[in-house]
């Protein structure tokens, strides 16, 4: 029987998870509210803040929702319009993330809550401009004719999860965005954003979050 993630606290207060399958952190310790915000928020939906009334994120790895949960109030805040759909091949439970403090960080532990609770494999309204739909399952044999604005590449790192950082898997997602969407990681390793490059992404490094000098946005199209 497979131990259940541990909950530690990172340094900004916000909570992570350690993975007993993969001895990695969900997220930084050095911050776990402030890297996805840094990675997922500024890097990535506030990339089309100014031109998109209405944006279509794909996550790979659900993990603790935290990503999921910082967008809606995101989308709330600006009034934009969220698609968002997510793959998760091993999910927590229900318990696990009633432990976790991001609800009560954000100021809505209801809503973050809904995010776990909700039906897997159904579109579902979690407020009113945030339609949310979970996947259960591997992204290898994720199937989808949804195209995308914006990928959060957020699955362990290359040496924990060394065939999701691979060129076929990077091809999917290229293949996954639309015209002039990106990708955005918290990964800068120069073979990630070299098989970036060979698979038809243009490379932007920008400044990361505490304990990271860089982390890499990948735009689809017009080199």
């Amino acid at each position: 029987m497979t131990l259940p993630p541990q909950i530690i606290e990172s340094e900004d207060g916000s909570h992570t998870l350690i993975s007993p399958v993969f001895n990695a952190s969900y997220h930084s310790t050095k911050g776990a509210i402030t890297e996805s915000k840094v990675v997922f928020i500024n890097a990535g939906l506030e990339y089309f803040k100014s031109t998109n009334d209405k944006i279509a994120i794909f996550e790979m790895g659900f993990g603790t929702g935290l990503n999921a949960f910082l967008s809606c109030l995101w989308a709330v805040e600006n009034q934009k319009e969220l698609i968002y759909h997510t793959i998760e091949a091993y999910p927590i439970n229900v318990e696990l993330a009633q432990k976790l403090n991001y609800g009560s960080l954000g100021g809505n532990d209801s809503l973050f809550q809904c995010l776990h609770t909700c039906p897997w494999e159904t579109e579902q309204k979690i407020v009113p401009n945030f339609s949310f739909n979970k996947h259960q399952g591997l992204i290898e044999n994720h199937e989808t004719f949804c195209t995308y604005d914006v990928i959060y590449f957020d699955a362990f790192a290359p040496d924990d999860q060394p065939t999701l950082w691979e060129e076929s898997m990077l091809k999917k997602m290229y293949n996954l965005l639309n015209h002039k969407g990106i990708l955005v990681s918290y990964c800068a390793k120069g073979s990630f954003k070299r098989t970036l490059k060979d698979v038809g992404f243009r490379i932007e490094n920008l400044p990361g979050p505490p304990g990271k000098r860089e982390i890499t946005r990948a735009i689809k199209g017009d080199k």
